[in-house]
């Protein structure tokens, strides 16, 4: 048996690899004993799956499983993003919920996400708690299962509609009206992924218009490497927006909880780029005060505005399994992941990229500013950031020996800024005078050993995305 790993987001693996069915039924019934062990059984739990190949079926087993362990699941009837199913476990006070989700991995792949009663991710301890009791499931063979119709049969599973209240939700969080009513132009890329028609239905009735690529189901994401809403990835929205006569680009990723975010003129805005603007519009126009939680990868321009609206900022390793209990911890305002993921107080403690997207929308209505005017009244206030990543694919045998060769670097300048210190609170760090870092990280979720950084400059960004290359091949 393939180990079953979770990362920082779940376990993921390759369809009919690693990633089978009943390899998901070890995890499944791994999880029913755990919630049995901790006394939360009779909660109940949520299913759910977004539009991945087999991800129906996968969802179904889990349900099996679950059932035939006597816990009542609540099956979402059709495929939809991961934060409607965090917020269906809120709402329906479930114990727990199971997302059947790769998330932006590519087609091949596809994952298990674990949620808490919270709708959060679930922390480190239950996951590894999980993984830690499946070597003996496989040995006494205990794996329980019932057929779907039986379960329904018996009433321990139940078929519900998480899309109506979750877009119900949206319509309380965000001013609908005022956006459906501004006659914008918006071009949304669902990328075959769960977020597709959600919009569209959102903003529908007024004079705003929304035109969505990909808003059909294909579980081969085609003309893209994987559903990742980045620029590489959006080469035909960037293009129609480029021509004219659009006001915005969106685009999600495969679940619908990370978020990309184009402007005006077909150049894609970062995600460092579009979590500032998020939190200076939260902070100078909506007038709201709270802590700020951000990961080691996210852009330092968030620092800058906690320092200039008095609020603070909390640093974290990467994902919602650490960012999300922090920012529930210090009632955040705002949380946000270079990852493209963002959650915002009064939502889920998780990301949610439809919500993001709209909030988006909502700035430029209520600023009158377009996208790229957003970023410029940002670098206004804070000064420029440019900032890319680089991934880097990894063989079976090479990441302990770029990780002993990354661990060993220590150069003096890196991109002719001094290295006044590293650390290694996620991956390895070099931070340079004036507070400019350079960041390699191996993924948690695919064989990528990943270098990003944020600099003053274009010109500086790519010195430093050099030096993190040959530190990776050599040590410096």
């Amino acid at each position: 048996m393939t180990p079953i790993h979770f990362g920082t987001d779940g376990w993921r693996g390759q369809i009919a690899d690693d990633y089978t069915f009943d390899n998901v039924r070890l995890a499944a019934q791994a999880t029913a004993e755990h919630r049995q062990r901790a006394g939360t059984a009779a909660q109940g739990a949520v299913v759910g799956y977004d539009t991945r190949f087999l991800s129906q079926s996968f969802a179904a087993a889990v349900a099996e499983v679950l059932a035939a362990n006597g816990i009542k699941v609540g099956l979402t009837a059709s495929a939809g993003p991961t934060p409607a199913l965090s917020l269906a476990v809120i709402q329906r006070g479930a114990g727990a919920g199971i997302m059947i989700t790769a998330s932006h991995n590519p087609a091949r792949w596809n994952g298990y996400k674990l949620k808490k009663h919270y709708g959060g991710s679930a922390p480190p301890a239950v996951t590894c708690a999980i993984e830690d009791s499946i070597p003996a499931i496989v040995a006494e063979g205990r794996v329980r299962t019932m057929p779907l119709g039986e379960a329904e049969s018996r009433g321990l599973v139940e078929r519900f509609d998480q899309r109506t209240p979750y877009l119900a939700r949206l319509r309380e969080l965000v001013d609908i009206e005022a956006i459906r009513e501004a006659g914008l132009h918006v071009l949304q890329d669902s990328m075959h992924g769960a977020a597709m028609g959600c919009l569209t239905e959102l903003l529908a009735g007024g004079s705003t218009r929304v035109e969505e690529l990909r808003g059909s189901r294909n579980p081969a994401f085609p003309d893209m490497r994987a559903p990742e809403p980045i620029a590489p990835n959006l080469a035909n929205q960037l293009a129609t927006l480029a021509q004219g006569g659009y006001d915005v680009g969106l685009s999600n990723d495969g679940d619908a909880d990370r978020l990309g975010f184009a402007d005006e003129h077909g150049r894609f805005v970062t995600q460092l780029q579009t979590f500032a603007v998020l939190v200076r519009y939260l902070l100078k126009d909506r007038g709201e005060r709270g802590s700020i939680v951000r990961s080691v990868t996210m852009t330092r321009m968030v620092d800058r505005l906690g320092e200039r609206y008095d609020c603070p900022v909390y640093e974290t390793p990467v994902g919602f399994v650490h960012l999300g209990p922090k920012m529930m911890e210090t009632n955040a305002l705002i949380a946000g992941e270079e990852s493209g993921g963002y959650a915002v107080r009064g939502h889920i403690p998780e990301r949610d990229g439809i919500f993001t997207g709209l909030l988006l929308l909502e700035a430029m209505v209520k600023t009158g500013l377009s996208p790229s005017q957003l970023v410029a009244a940002l670098y206004d206030e804070v000064g420029p950031h440019e900032y890319e990543r680089v991934d880097i694919t990894l063989r079976g045998d090479e990441r302990d020996a770029i990780r002993a060769r990354v661990a060993a670097a220590n150069p003096d300048r890196i991109a002719g800024l001094r290295v006044e210190s590293r650390d290694t609170l996620d991956g390895f760090r070099f931070v340079l005078e004036g507070g400019w870092w350079l960041l390699l990280r191996f993924s948690g979720t695919e064989p990528l050993l990943r270098i990003c950084a944020e600099m003053p400059s274009t010109m500086h960004v790519q010195q430093a995305l050099q030096v993190g290359q040959e530190i990776a091949r050599a040590t410096l």
